[in-house]
């Protein structure tokens, strides 16, 4: 075990390398300067040049790569050409709200998906099968934004359940906090829902074609025994599987429902620093997100070995 994590932690460097010239080079190479959106519309072109140069922008692109990576390796990510403040700093204010949203959103969909799935696959074909499938169909065809518009006038507007907008941290009392969550995390969780429900109820549907699933059958075990310790144990891996992409593909999602309910995390942070052509908070928040997805990889990995004892690394 921990050999293998050893050569899974040697492999993501270079990952993230790659990650990291892709990002500063296309930032690079795209149109705009972010010198001329710092200085605005009134600014002389002399002004603007003396902002490059304070910028480091006037030099070369190798020699921009290698003064930032250096700083990188150092842990230093660099300064925000928008908000004057340490990159690392930004991102350490921000992170609480996307993780608070990324944490609700992957419970709420993995407590009401895996359920469904599981309920669908044991009754195929009836009524629930056939909802499940007309929902799916629906999670994956509505986009997060239309969907978020739709419940803010609904839920929001018009019966004034939840709040529209905002954010309340979690040091000012539960109740704010799971408040001011809760629209976003359904918004964003349907997608999740219909993804982990589907897969859930294939694997397990597949699963209960097994013989093992007979022979606890006609043991005499209880319905619910054979379905959650026998059918849904047996599918667990390719859940698993499914529940690790989706907390990788919660990183977009998050940009979208942050900007939709002004949510001051690491989705808004991203798309403020690419209208401010922000490069250092930019290349600094793709990084962080890379190494999230890097380290979800990396556990969905190792939870293969407890979910299924015949797999050995």
């Amino acid at each position: 075990m921990l050999a293998f994590l050893a050569r899974r932690l040697l492999a993501t460097i270079p990952v993230l390398l790659i990650v990291a010239v892709l990002v500063f080079l296309m930032l690079r190479l795209t149109p705009g300067d972010p010198a001329a959106v710092l200085a605005g519309d009134a600014a002389t072109t002399e002004q603007i040049a003396q902002i490059r140069k304070t910028l480091g922008l006037d030099r070369s692109i190798p020699e921009q790569f290698l003064i930032w990576f250096g700083h990188l390796l150092g842990g230093d990510l660099g300064q925000s050409y928008y908000y004057k403040t340490e990159v690392t700093t930004l991102i350490g204010q921000r992170l609480e709200p996307t993780l608070s949203l990324a944490l609700v959103t992957i419970t709420l969909a993995v407590a009401v998906a895996v359920p469904l799935g599981v309920l669908a696959a044991w009754r195929f074909g009836g009524w629930l099968d056939r909802a499940l499938m007309a929902f799916s169909v629906m999670g994956f065809s509505v986009p997060v934004f239309v969907l978020a518009y739709v419940l803010i006038w609904l839920v929001s507007l018009k019966l004034g359940w939840l709040p529209v907008q905002g954010y309340k941290r979690l040091a000012d009392g539960v109740g704010p906090w799971l408040t001011h969550l809760a629209l976003p995390a359904i918004t964003l969780s349907v997608i999740y829902i219909a993804l982990i429900a589907r897969v859930t109820r294939a694997s397990v549907l597949e699963t209960l074609g097994e013989d093992y699933i007979r022979t606890a059958r006609a043991k005499g075990l209880p319905e619910k025994k054979v379905l959650m310790r026998h059918a849904l144990a047996n599918a667990a891996v390719p859940i698993a599987t499914v529940i690790g992409i989706g907390i990788a593909l919660l990183i977009g999602g998050v940009v979208v429902t942050e900007s939709v309910y002004a949510i001051p995390g690491l989705g808004r942070l991203t798309v403020d620093a690419v209208l401010a052509r922000d490069f250092p908070t930019i290349q600094g928040v793709i990084l962080f997100f890379s190494c999230v997805y890097v380290l979800v990889n990396l556990l969905v990995d190792l939870s293969y070995v407890f979910f299924d004892p015949r797999i050995r690394y």
